[in-house]
Protein backbone atom coordinates (compact mmCIF):
# COMPACT_ATOMS: atom_id res chain seq x y z
CA UNK A 1 0.00 0.00 0.00
CA UNK A 2 2.96 2.28 0.60
CA UNK A 3 3.43 2.51 -3.16
CA UNK A 4 0.06 4.26 -3.57
CA UNK A 5 1.01 6.80 -0.91
CA UNK A 6 4.31 7.36 -2.70
CA UNK A 7 2.57 7.61 -6.06
CA UNK A 8 0.04 10.17 -4.86
CA UNK A 9 2.82 12.19 -3.24
CA UNK A 10 4.87 12.10 -6.45
CA UNK A 11 2.25 12.79 -9.13
CA UNK A 12 -0.89 13.98 -7.33
CA UNK A 13 -4.36 12.55 -6.91
CA UNK A 14 -5.73 12.83 -10.44
CA UNK A 15 -2.72 11.42 -12.25
CA UNK A 16 -2.45 8.62 -9.71
CA UNK A 17 -6.11 7.74 -10.31
CA UNK A 18 -5.56 7.73 -14.05
CA UNK A 19 -2.86 5.10 -13.61
CA UNK A 20 -5.21 2.68 -11.78
CA UNK A 21 -7.03 -0.06 -13.68
CA UNK A 22 -10.09 -0.68 -11.49
CA UNK A 23 -12.72 1.48 -9.74
CA UNK A 24 -11.64 -0.04 -6.40
CA UNK A 25 -8.05 1.08 -6.88
CA UNK A 26 -9.15 4.55 -7.92
CA UNK A 27 -11.30 4.78 -4.77
CA UNK A 28 -8.25 3.83 -2.71
CA UNK A 29 -6.30 6.66 -4.35
CA UNK A 30 -9.00 9.13 -3.27
CA UNK A 31 -8.79 7.89 0.32
CA UNK A 32 -4.99 7.95 0.34
CA UNK A 33 -4.98 11.50 -1.06
CA UNK A 34 -7.49 12.65 1.56
CA UNK A 35 -5.42 11.08 4.34
CA UNK A 36 -2.22 12.71 3.09
CA UNK A 37 -4.01 16.07 3.07
CA UNK A 38 -5.16 15.74 6.69
CA UNK A 39 -3.78 18.37 9.03
CA UNK A 40 -5.52 17.27 12.24
CA UNK A 41 -3.63 15.07 14.66
CA UNK A 42 -6.53 14.14 16.92
CA UNK A 43 -5.78 11.22 19.18
CA UNK A 44 -8.27 8.44 19.86
CA UNK A 45 -8.04 5.67 22.43
CA UNK A 46 -9.39 2.14 22.56
CA UNK A 47 -8.86 -0.78 24.93
CA UNK A 48 -6.25 -3.32 23.82
CA UNK A 49 -8.78 -6.14 24.24
CA UNK A 50 -10.70 -4.69 21.28
CA UNK A 51 -7.51 -4.84 19.20
CA UNK A 52 -7.38 -8.62 19.62
CA UNK A 53 -11.10 -9.36 19.51
CA UNK A 54 -14.06 -7.43 18.13
CA UNK A 55 -17.80 -6.89 18.02
CA UNK A 56 -19.90 -8.63 15.37
CA UNK A 57 -20.23 -6.90 12.02
CA UNK A 58 -23.91 -7.72 11.56
CA UNK A 59 -26.94 -7.95 13.79
CA UNK A 60 -27.50 -11.17 15.73
CA UNK A 61 -30.83 -12.34 17.14
CA UNK A 62 -31.37 -10.27 20.28
CA UNK A 63 -31.06 -13.24 22.65
CA UNK A 64 -27.84 -14.63 21.11
CA UNK A 65 -24.43 -13.98 22.75
CA UNK A 66 -21.25 -13.33 20.77
CA UNK A 67 -17.88 -15.01 21.27
CA UNK A 68 -14.60 -14.27 19.53
CA UNK A 69 -11.08 -15.55 20.00
CA UNK A 70 -7.88 -13.59 19.52
CA UNK A 71 -4.26 -14.29 20.38
CA UNK A 72 -4.43 -15.77 23.91
CA UNK A 73 -7.63 -13.87 24.61
CA UNK A 74 -11.35 -14.56 24.24
CA UNK A 75 -14.29 -12.19 24.32
CA UNK A 76 -17.85 -13.07 25.26
CA UNK A 77 -20.56 -10.41 24.89
CA UNK A 78 -23.98 -11.27 26.31
CA UNK A 79 -27.23 -9.38 25.65
CA UNK A 80 -28.75 -7.40 28.51
CA UNK A 81 -31.83 -5.43 29.51
CA UNK A 82 -32.57 -1.78 30.20
CA UNK A 83 -35.57 -0.30 32.00
CA UNK A 84 -38.53 0.94 30.00
CA UNK A 85 -40.53 4.01 30.95
CA UNK A 86 -43.74 2.91 32.61
CA UNK A 87 -42.34 -0.37 33.88
CA UNK A 88 -40.57 -3.46 32.72
CA UNK A 89 -37.29 -4.06 30.93
CA UNK A 90 -36.39 -4.40 27.26
CA UNK A 91 -33.89 -6.93 25.96
CA UNK A 92 -31.16 -5.40 23.80
CA UNK A 93 -29.01 -7.60 21.60
CA UNK A 94 -25.24 -7.47 21.27
CA UNK A 95 -23.87 -4.19 19.78
CA UNK A 96 -22.66 -4.58 16.20
CA UNK A 97 -21.34 -2.79 13.12
CA UNK A 98 -19.38 0.40 12.54
CA UNK A 99 -21.68 2.67 14.58
CA UNK A 100 -21.13 0.65 17.76
CA UNK A 101 -17.37 0.77 17.21
CA UNK A 102 -17.42 4.55 16.74
CA UNK A 103 -19.51 5.10 19.89
CA UNK A 104 -17.13 2.93 21.91
CA UNK A 105 -14.19 4.89 20.53
CA UNK A 106 -15.78 8.15 21.67
CA UNK A 107 -16.55 6.84 25.17
CA UNK A 108 -13.06 5.45 25.67
CA UNK A 109 -11.26 8.48 24.24
CA UNK A 110 -13.21 10.99 26.33
CA UNK A 111 -12.74 8.91 29.50
CA UNK A 112 -8.96 8.98 29.05
CA UNK A 113 -8.87 12.65 28.02
CA UNK A 114 -10.89 13.76 31.03
CA UNK A 115 -9.40 11.18 33.41
CA UNK A 116 -12.93 10.34 34.46
CA UNK A 117 -15.21 7.38 33.87
CA UNK A 118 -18.16 9.78 33.58
CA UNK A 119 -18.50 10.77 29.93
CA UNK A 120 -20.73 13.48 28.47
CA UNK A 121 -23.24 12.53 25.79
CA UNK A 122 -24.13 16.11 25.00
CA UNK A 123 -22.43 18.81 22.99
CA UNK A 124 -19.04 17.13 23.17
CA UNK A 125 -20.36 13.93 21.60
CA UNK A 126 -22.28 15.90 18.96
CA UNK A 127 -19.14 17.81 17.95
CA UNK A 128 -17.08 14.62 17.86
CA UNK A 129 -19.60 12.75 15.71
CA UNK A 130 -19.77 15.71 13.34
CA UNK A 131 -15.99 15.77 13.10
CA UNK A 132 -16.04 12.07 12.28
CA UNK A 133 -18.51 12.62 9.47
CA UNK A 134 -21.53 11.28 11.34
CA UNK A 135 -24.07 14.08 11.24
CA UNK A 136 -26.80 13.44 13.79
CA UNK A 137 -30.27 13.17 12.33
CA UNK A 138 -32.69 10.73 10.77
CA UNK A 139 -31.39 7.17 10.40
CA UNK A 140 -27.95 8.02 11.77
CA UNK A 141 -29.50 9.21 15.02
CA UNK A 142 -31.67 6.09 15.26
CA UNK A 143 -28.64 3.87 14.64
CA UNK A 144 -26.58 5.67 17.28
CA UNK A 145 -29.43 5.51 19.78
CA UNK A 146 -29.89 1.77 19.20
CA UNK A 147 -26.19 0.91 19.39
CA UNK A 148 -25.73 3.10 22.49
CA UNK A 149 -28.47 1.19 24.27
CA UNK A 150 -26.96 -2.13 23.22
CA UNK A 151 -23.58 -1.03 24.60
CA UNK A 152 -25.21 0.04 27.85
CA UNK A 153 -27.12 -3.22 28.28
CA UNK A 154 -24.50 -5.81 27.32
CA UNK A 155 -22.20 -7.77 29.61
CA UNK A 156 -18.56 -8.46 28.71
CA UNK A 157 -16.24 -11.28 29.69
CA UNK A 158 -12.60 -11.16 28.61
CA UNK A 159 -10.77 -14.45 29.23
CA UNK A 160 -7.09 -15.14 28.70
CA UNK A 161 -4.87 -18.20 28.83
CA UNK A 162 -2.14 -17.98 31.41
CA UNK A 163 0.58 -20.20 32.79
CA UNK A 164 -1.61 -21.23 35.72
CA UNK A 165 -4.90 -21.67 33.91
CA UNK A 166 -7.60 -19.41 32.53
CA UNK A 167 -8.11 -15.93 33.92
CA UNK A 168 -11.11 -13.78 33.23
CA UNK A 169 -12.67 -10.37 33.83
CA UNK A 170 -16.45 -10.10 33.77
CA UNK A 171 -18.26 -6.77 33.82
CA UNK A 172 -20.28 -4.28 31.84
CA UNK A 173 -18.92 -1.40 29.79
CA UNK A 174 -21.47 1.02 31.22
CA UNK A 175 -22.70 1.17 34.82
CA UNK A 176 -25.54 3.60 34.19
CA UNK A 177 -26.83 6.81 32.66
CA UNK A 178 -27.13 5.93 28.99
CA UNK A 179 -30.62 5.19 27.68
CA UNK A 180 -31.37 7.51 24.81
CA UNK A 181 -34.76 8.92 23.96
CA UNK A 182 -36.84 7.02 21.42
CA UNK A 183 -37.82 10.26 19.71
CA UNK A 184 -36.70 10.54 16.10
CA UNK A 185 -35.68 14.15 16.66
CA UNK A 186 -32.25 14.22 18.33
CA UNK A 187 -33.09 17.55 19.91
CA UNK A 188 -35.82 15.84 21.93
CA UNK A 189 -35.37 13.60 24.93
CA UNK A 190 -32.17 13.39 26.94
CA UNK A 191 -29.65 12.70 24.19
CA UNK A 192 -27.85 16.00 24.60
CA UNK A 193 -27.97 16.15 28.39
CA UNK A 194 -27.14 12.72 29.79
CA UNK A 195 -23.82 11.44 30.94
CA UNK A 196 -22.68 7.84 30.90
CA UNK A 197 -20.75 6.21 33.71
CA UNK A 198 -18.28 3.56 32.56
CA UNK A 199 -17.84 0.61 34.87
CA UNK A 200 -14.93 0.93 37.25
CA UNK A 201 -13.33 -2.33 36.07
CA UNK A 202 -13.57 -1.40 32.38
CA UNK A 203 -12.19 2.10 33.02
CA UNK A 204 -9.23 0.69 34.96
CA UNK A 205 -8.45 -1.82 32.21
CA UNK A 206 -8.67 0.95 29.62
CA UNK A 207 -6.21 3.12 31.57
CA UNK A 208 -3.84 0.20 32.02
CA UNK A 209 -3.97 -1.04 28.41
CA UNK A 210 -4.79 1.83 25.99
CA UNK A 211 -4.21 1.69 22.24
CA UNK A 212 -3.70 5.14 20.66
CA UNK A 213 -5.14 5.59 17.18
CA UNK A 214 -5.43 8.46 14.72
CA UNK A 215 -9.01 9.74 14.71
CA UNK A 216 -9.02 11.13 11.15
CA UNK A 217 -8.12 7.66 9.86
CA UNK A 218 -11.35 6.23 11.23
CA UNK A 219 -13.36 9.05 9.69
CA UNK A 220 -12.30 7.82 6.25
CA UNK A 221 -13.30 4.20 7.00
CA UNK A 222 -16.16 4.84 9.41
CA UNK A 223 -18.66 2.78 7.40
CA UNK A 224 -16.50 -0.33 7.18
CA UNK A 225 -16.42 -2.23 10.47
CA UNK A 226 -13.94 -4.84 9.21
CA UNK A 227 -11.43 -2.17 8.21
CA UNK A 228 -11.88 -0.43 11.56
CA UNK A 229 -11.01 -3.69 13.36
CA UNK A 230 -7.95 -4.29 11.16
CA UNK A 231 -6.74 -0.70 11.59
CA UNK A 232 -6.96 -0.96 15.38
CA UNK A 233 -5.20 -4.35 15.30
CA UNK A 234 -2.35 -2.91 13.24
CA UNK A 235 -2.11 0.17 15.49
CA UNK A 236 -1.71 -2.19 18.44
CA UNK A 237 0.72 -4.68 16.88
CA UNK A 238 3.05 -2.92 14.45
CA UNK A 239 4.84 -0.35 16.60
CA UNK A 240 5.68 -2.94 19.29
CA UNK A 241 7.38 -5.39 16.90
CA UNK A 242 11.15 -5.77 16.89
CA UNK A 243 11.30 -8.00 13.80
CA UNK A 244 9.01 -9.06 10.94
CA UNK A 245 6.34 -11.45 12.14
CA UNK A 246 4.03 -13.68 10.11
CA UNK A 247 0.46 -14.18 11.30
CA UNK A 248 -0.79 -17.33 9.61
CA UNK A 249 -4.02 -17.33 7.66
CA UNK A 250 -5.45 -19.76 10.22
CA UNK A 251 -4.76 -17.27 13.02
CA UNK A 252 -6.11 -14.34 10.98
CA UNK A 253 -9.23 -16.36 10.18
CA UNK A 254 -9.77 -17.23 13.84
CA UNK A 255 -9.64 -13.57 14.87
CA UNK A 256 -11.41 -11.88 11.95
CA UNK A 257 -13.30 -14.64 10.15
CA UNK A 258 -16.67 -14.54 11.90
CA UNK A 259 -19.44 -15.11 9.39
CA UNK A 260 -17.29 -17.07 6.94
CA UNK A 261 -17.34 -20.85 6.68
CA UNK A 262 -14.42 -21.14 4.27
CA UNK A 263 -10.97 -19.63 4.60
CA UNK A 264 -10.65 -18.93 0.88
CA UNK A 265 -13.80 -16.80 0.87
CA UNK A 266 -12.60 -14.95 3.95
CA UNK A 267 -9.13 -14.25 2.53
CA UNK A 268 -10.49 -12.27 -0.41
CA UNK A 269 -12.67 -10.06 1.79
CA UNK A 270 -9.97 -9.65 4.41
CA UNK A 271 -7.44 -8.45 1.84
CA UNK A 272 -9.94 -5.88 0.55
CA UNK A 273 -10.58 -4.60 4.09
CA UNK A 274 -6.84 -4.66 4.83
CA UNK A 275 -6.13 -2.47 1.79
CA UNK A 276 -8.61 0.09 3.09
CA UNK A 277 -7.06 0.01 6.57
CA UNK A 278 -3.58 0.46 5.09
CA UNK A 279 -4.81 3.38 3.00
CA UNK A 280 -5.45 5.35 6.21
CA UNK A 281 -2.29 4.15 7.99
CA UNK A 282 0.58 5.41 5.77
CA UNK A 283 3.28 4.27 8.21
CA UNK A 284 2.11 0.64 8.24
CA UNK A 285 4.37 -1.95 6.61
CA UNK A 286 2.40 -5.09 5.84
CA UNK A 287 2.79 -7.82 3.22
CA UNK A 288 0.42 -10.62 2.26
CA UNK A 289 1.40 -13.98 0.80
CA UNK A 290 0.19 -17.57 0.72
CA UNK A 291 1.34 -18.26 4.29
CA UNK A 292 -0.38 -15.31 5.94
CA UNK A 293 0.05 -11.65 6.79
CA UNK A 294 3.60 -10.42 7.35
CA UNK A 295 3.77 -7.58 9.87
CA UNK A 296 6.88 -5.39 9.90
CA UNK A 297 7.98 -3.00 12.65
CA UNK A 298 6.31 0.32 11.86
CA UNK A 299 5.82 3.74 13.35
CA UNK A 300 2.60 4.17 15.33
CA UNK A 301 -0.28 5.96 13.57
CA UNK A 302 0.01 8.86 16.03
CA UNK A 303 3.37 10.63 16.61
CA UNK A 304 5.02 9.58 19.86
CA UNK A 305 5.00 13.20 21.07
CA UNK A 306 1.19 13.29 20.82
CA UNK A 307 0.92 10.07 22.82
CA UNK A 308 3.28 11.50 25.46
CA UNK A 309 1.14 14.63 25.77
CA UNK A 310 -1.84 12.52 26.73
CA UNK A 311 -0.12 11.21 29.84
CA UNK A 312 1.45 14.41 31.13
Amino acid sequence: MGTIHQLVTAVGREQAKALQTTPERRALVDIVAAVLEEERQDLGITYSGFALTALPHRRLPDDVPWERRGYRIRLLIEPGRLPVRGGGFRLYGVPYGSRARMILLYLQTRAIQTESREVELGRSMHEWLDRMGLSIGGQTYRDIREQSCRIAACNLTFAWDGANGVGFSKDTIVKGGIHLSSADDPQQGNFWEDRVLLSDAFFNELKAHPVPIWEPALRHIQNNSASIDIYIWLAYRLHSLTKPTTVTWAAVFEQFGAGYSRLRDFRKRFIESLQLALAVYPEAKVDVDETGVMLHPSAPPIPERKIAQLYR
